[in-house]
């Protein structure tokens, strides 16, 4: 698995709703070059916030078997619901204005 080289800058990104779900989209700010990355990305180490506030690490990884992947640890909603920690499955990756759009697909296998 490829993962972001250690001290990467940590990136912005910003999801449409208050949780990840298929179909989600995450907007990532700061990406050199945009749709070069779109067209061939490559790992990233980001500081992803929801709607409501709340603000969690996570990882956009390349892993040789399931592809592109967002890896988001355990953490709490504003609202108190706690969410596990999931790797997801990013079937789509564009470029969006100076920004990148990942489009957020089901769990990623095991």
């Amino acid at each position: 698995m490829s993962r972001p080289a250690g001290g990467a800058a940590v990136l912005a990104a910003h999801c449409s709703h208050t949780h990840l779900f298929p179909g989600a989209r995450v907007l990532v700010a700061g990406v050199e070059d945009p749709e070069a990355f779109a067209a061939d990305p490559h790992p990233l180490a980001l500081a992803l916030s929801f709607t409501d506030g709340v603000v969690t690490e996570a990882e956009f990884v390349l892993d040789d078997d399931a592809g592109a992947l967002l890896a988001v640890p355990a953490h709490t909603t504003d609202a108190g619901t706690d969410i596990p920690d999931h790797r997801w499955l990013v079937p789509g990756a564009a470029a969006a204005g100076g920004d990148v759009r990942l489009t957020i697909g089901r769990h990623a296998p095991a």
